[in-house]
């Protein structure tokens, strides 16, 4: 599994709980938890994992997938507008 920060057994998890808690919380990783070397739970915060769903929807929404890949093609051909130009 790629894309996680911290990978711990569970046996850690369960002798450093609270601490664990701490950590997650003030940190922000994504911790998944092992049991003899396989992931068997992801440990994140609300917020992460709030974002998460945001982007799965965003994704799977074709329409404003379109969108954001005209304004892609857009970008690379130049065609973009200053700040000025777009507020005046």
């Amino acid at each position: 599994m790629k894309d996680l920060d911290k990978i711990l057994p569970v046996t850690h998890v369960e002798r450093h709980f609270l601490d664990t808690l701490k950590s997650i919380e003030e940190d922000n990783p994504t911790l998944a938890v092992t049991r003899n070397g396989e992931a068997v739970v992801i440990i994140m915060t609300p917020d992460r994992y709030e974002s998460l769903l945001e982007t799965i929807e965003i994704l799977s929404n074709k329409e404003i997938m379109t969108t954001l890949d005209s304004s892609a093609r857009d970008f690379k051909a130049g065609k973009v507008y200053a700040h000025e130009e777009v507020w005046d």
